[in-house]
């Protein structure tokens, strides 16, 4: 019994992960130049679906779900005329908690005539889950940045819904020392904003979508505003031209349906602002 307590290895309660990606553009080609990784966060290989001038990579986070107390940061930069496209490889699923906050953050520099597509599966809350997530993207001039957020408040097969824990989000998006876009979103497990109009109105799912650093101009707006709006009966969307981007909302019933919608608006976006068509990622 006594060499069995010395030989069993000691489980964290809680990670401390890091990933630290950097991409450059050399000749014709986009590629990871430097990759630091602890765990439970991970790169899969680079992958070069459309060609070698965009780079496609998979975050994954093997523990399979966050915890409270886990601190996860993820650091991306871009140097100058790289293109790349981020997803991961599974929704992440925040886990209730007894009383310790998880955090994420994500920081990106994205360095002049950049484009990166941060495009991740989407974030399922559950109930009991303290959970705070942060975003900073610094963009050079000629940068460009698109990337969404969905969240599942609840685990709706199971008829859970959102009634204890909270969940916080804040994103800033800047160009020099100007904001282009910030945001600052809370929910408290059991509020009145789960059924209130101006919250989620009964619905359990969230989406934000953000084109920065690319002048919409008026045709293209009125295009994304005529693209087929999500069909449940109950769903909402909203689509604001930024300063230099889009700004796009989803609430309703169907992570997959505000995903859909979202891959549409990217689908028509692209050729913009990237001058390609568009490539879903393998994993999807």
């Amino acid at each position: 019994w006594v060499w069995l307590l010395m030989t069993t290895p000691l489980i964290p309660a809680s990670w401390q992960g890091r990933l630290t990606i950097t991409y450059a553009h050399s000749g014709t080609k986009t590629q990871v130049v430097q990759a630091q990784a602890n765990a439970p966060l991970k790169i899969q290989r680079p992958f070069y679906p459309e060609g070698d001038a965009i780079c496609h990579s998979v975050i994954l986070h093997t523990a399979g779900g966050v915890v409270g107390g886990d601190r996860l940061m993820t650091k991306v930069h871009l140097h100058p005329h790289a293109s790349v496209l981020i997803t991961t490889a599974a929704a992440t699923k925040i886990y209730r908690s007894a009383g310790a906050e998880a955090q994420q953050t994500l920081q990106v520099t994205l360095e002049a005539n950049t484009v990166l597509e941060y495009l991740p599966q989407p974030t399922i809350v559950f109930s009991g889950a303290h959970y705070s997530q942060h975003m900073r993207v610094d963009l050079a001039p000629g940068a460009v940045w698109l990337g969404w957020d969905l969240v599942r408040f609840g685990r709706s097969a199971r008829h859970e819904q959102f009634q204890q824990g909270y969940w916080r989000s804040s994103t800033e998006l800047w160009q020099g020392s100007q904001p282009q876009w910030l945001d600052r979103q809370q929910l408290i497990g059991g509020s009145n904003l789960l059924t209130a109009p101006n919250g989620l109105h009964h619905q359990p799912v969230i989406g934000t979508m953000a084109l920065v650093g690319f002048e919409v101009d008026t045709a293209l707006l009125h295009m994304a505003r005529s693209l087929p709006l999500p069909t449940s009966p109950h769903s909402s969307t909203g689509i604001t031209r930024l300063m230099t981007g889009l700004l796009c909302r989803y609430r309703g019933p169907s992570t997959s349906e505000a995903q859909r919608w979202m891959i549409a608006l990217w689908q028509l976006l692209r050729p913009y602002y990237l001058q390609r068509s568009p490539c879903k990622p393998r994993v999807w």
